[in-house]
Parts: C-alpha cells; structure tokens; sequence
C-alpha cells in the first residue's frame, strides 16, 4: 500500500470498544505509546480487526496539533504523544516537524510558520503531538 499521508505506524490491536455505530480501536506501538481510532463498525468488519492482530494507524500531519507544556492538560483529544523534535524544516507559510516518539517511531506535523516561531520550536527540543481519534485511519495488510 502506498499513501501519501506520512504518519504510518505499525502495531497491535490490543482493545476494540464496539458501540451502536462506531468502534474504538486501540494501537499499541510498544513502549508504552498507543494511538486510538474511532471507525466505524463497517470498517471494524470489513478489516476484519481483531484484538491481537497487527494493524496500522495512519495520521496525516496536517491533522497533527503541535504543543508543549501540556503534559498535564486535559483535552478532549484522545491522542497526545509526547516527543524530541529531531528535525525541523521551516518554509515561509508551513512548517514541517518530525518528533521522535519511541519505539523507533517519528510523527510528523505541518503547522503554521508563525505557529513554529511562537513556540520557540527548536531541534532537540520536546513538545506534544495531538490528534483526534476521528483523525487516524486504520489499515491491515
């Protein structure tokens, strides 16, 4: 499969919620990371997703919200991921920031240049990744 969203990671299924409409699916991606999925039940039965199988959480970085200091912050968003800034390409519109999240997995946002110069967003620095459950798709080989 080739896509053009740049967020891909690969992990196990370890819990599916089904309710009336929709379904939750965890992803766990190791070391304590995991992204949440809500899809629909369709989808849970067309993928034919299983607690226990390999899955993918895709996430494209335009959906991807930048933040730092909010470790502590509630959120409504499901998915906060905390991580070293390993790179940053600065444009005169768009920024693009690659985050080292563990388990040898880089996240990628797009955010505003001005966005980036606010922060003070530098390489070797920390911030959060956050995304909405609604925002990541689920693919299986």
């Amino acid at each position: 499969m080739h896509i053009s969203a740049r967020n891909i990671f690969k992990g196990t299924v370890s819990s599916i919620v089904k309710g009336a409409v929709n379904a939750e699916v965890s992803i766990d991606l190791g070391e304590g990371s995991s992204i949440v999925s809500i899809v629909t039940i369709g989808a849970i039965e067309r993928l034919g997703l299983k607690e226990g199988m390999t899955a993918s959480a895709i996430v494209k970085a335009s959906s991807v919200i930048l933040g730092t200091g909010i470790l502590e912050a509630r959120l409504s968003a499901r998915n906060i991921l905390p991580g070293k800034i390993s790179r940053i390409i600065e444009g005169p519109v768009s920024t693009e920031v690659d985050l080292e999240i563990g388990g040898g997995n880089t996240l990628s946002a797009v955010i505003t240049h001005g966005s980036s110069e606010r922060m003070g967003l530098a390489v070797g620095g920390t911030a959060c990744s956050i995304f909405k459950a609604s925002s990541v798709i689920i693919g299986v080989d």
